[in-house]
C-alpha cells in the first residue's frame, strides 16, 4: 500500500448504556465534525441496553455526513428483517448506513428466543456469512428505477425490474424479493471483525470493511497482506475492502506516554489491542503505522467516550489534518465515497443486460 492512500478513521460511540438517543447524537456530531469515515455502536443480545440500529436510525436525521454502522446480530435473528432494517437505516441516513455483523455464541442468549440451542463459532459464522450473502442478493432484488410510481396508469413498480432471490442456506431458505426499494448505496456497507478463528472467512468473501488487531505495524501488515489473499481467493479485488486496526484507546492523561508499541498494554475482552497515552502520540502511532502501509486506517474504541471521542477529534485528528494525513471534508455524501468503495453494480441487472 502507497503512503499516499488515503486514511481511514472510524470509532465507537458506545460505553455503559444510555436510554437516550441524544447522548448518541452529540457523539456522533462530535466524530463528524473531526470528518471520521463512521461510528459504530456496539450492541449485544448479552447485555442489557437500546438497539443499537435503532438508535442509529433516530441519529441519522440528526448528523448530515458521518457513516453510522451499528451491531447487528445474525443469530436468533431472521435475514429478512437484517436486510430490510439495514436498508432502511440506508434510506434515512441517505446513503450513510453500514452494519458490523456479529454472532451470538452463549446458552443464555439462545435461551432468550427459545427457538435453537448454542452453536459453535465455526458454525455461526457461516450462518452470518449467509445472511450477508441473502442481504446483498435482496439489496439487488429490487433494481434501480424499479419504483416508477406512474399515476396515471396506476403503476408503482416495474415488475420486470423485481427478482426472487430463491436462496436456501444451511439454517434458512429466502424466497424474496425485498420489501425495501434498493438502498441509496446499492449494498450498505459490511463491517466484520476478522481478526481470527472463524469469522475470517466471512470477512474476506463478504466485508467491505475488516476489523483487525495488532500489537505492531509489522503484525499488522501481515493481517492485511492475508485477508486481501483470502479476498483474492474468493474472486474479489483486493482493492474492494479496506482493513482497519482496531484500537482501544484511553486519554485519561494527555502526559501519559503511551505503551511501548503497544505489547505492554493491558489484556482486553477478544484480545485487543490498547492504546494508553496522550492524543500527539496517538496521532503519531496512527501516521508512522499509515505511512509504513500496515493498515488502511484505525477503528478507534474510547475507554470513555464522552472524554475520550473529544480528545481524538480535537487533538489526534486535528493533528493528523494539520499535517494533510486525514481529510478536512467530506468529499462526498455516502459511506462508499468516504471509504472510496464504489456502488456494488446490480446482479440481476447484469444477468439481464441492465447494467
Amino acid at each position: 500500500m502507497s503512503a499516499t492512500t488515503a486514511l481511514h478513521l472510524a470509532a465507537e460511540i458506545g460505553g455503559p448504556p444510555q436510554y437516550d438517543a441524544r447522548h448518541y447524537v452529540e457523539l456522533a456530531r462530535l466524530a463528524e465534525r473531526g470528518a471520521l469515515d463512521f461510528v459504530t455502536l456496539g450492541d449485544s443480545f448479552a447485555r442489557p441496553g437500546l438497539d443499537a440500529l435503532a438508535v442509529l436510525s433516530q441519529v441519522a436525521p440528526a448528523t448530515r455526513r458521518i457513516g453510522l454502522v451499528p451491531t447487528v446480530t445474525t443469530t436468533h435473528t431472521e435475514p429478512f428483517h437484517v436486510s430490510s432494517a439495514v436498508a432502511t437505516l440506508d434510506w434515512v441516513s441517505r446513503g450513510r448506513a453500514g452494519w458490523n455483523a456479529e454472532v451470538s455464541t452463549t446458552e443464555a442468549e439462545a435461551r432468550l428466543f427459545g427457538r435453537r440451542s448454542a452453536a459453535p463459532a465455526a458454525e455461526l459464522w457461516r450462518e452470518a456469512g449467509e445472511t450477508a450473502d441473502v442481504s446483498a442478493r435482496l439489496w439487488d432484488s429490487w433494481e434501480d428505477g424499479a419504483e416508477i410510481r406512474d399515476v396515471a396508469t396506476g403503476r408503482f413498480i416495474d415488475r420486470d425490474k423485481l427478482h426472487h432471490v430463491d436462496f436456501e442456506g444451511a439454517t434458512f431458505t429466502v424466497r424474496g424479493p425485498a420489501i425495501v426499494p434498493r438502498p441509496p448505496q446499492g449494498h450498505p456497507v459490511t463491517v466484520i471483525d476478522g481478526t481470527g478463528g472463524p469469522s475470517q472467512e466471512a470477512a474476506a468473501r463478504h466485508a467491505d470493511v475488516v476489523l483487525v488487531r495488532a500489537t505492531a505495524p509489522e503484525q499488522a501488515a501481515g493481517i492485511r497482506a492475508d485477508v486481501r489473499r483470502r479476498a483474492a481467493a474468493y474472486g474479489r479485488h483486493p482493492d474492494s475492502l479496506r482493513v482497519l486496526v482496531a484500537l482501544t484507546v484511553d486519554l485519561g492523561d494527555a502526559e501519559t506516554a503511551p505503551e511501548p508499541g503497544l505489547e505492554s498494554g493491558p489484556p482486553l475482552a477478544a484480545g485487543g489491542s490498547y492504546y494508553r497515552g496522550g492524543p500527539v502520540d496517538l496521532a503519531e502511532l496512527i501516521a508512522r503505522w499509515h505511512r509504513a502501509g500496515a493498515v488502511d486506517g484505525f477503528h478507534l474504541t474510547p475507554i470513555t467516550p464522552e472524554r475520550d471521542l473529544e480528545r481524538i477529534v480535537n487533538g489526534t485528528v486535528a493533528l493528523l489534518q494539520h499535517r494533510s494525513l486525514f481529510r478536512t471534508f467530506y468529499p462526498g455524501g455516502t459511506l462508499r465515497e468516504h471509504l472510496g468503495l464504489a456502488r456494488p453494480a446490480n446482479r440481476y441487472a447484469l444477468a439481464e443486460g441492465r447494467a
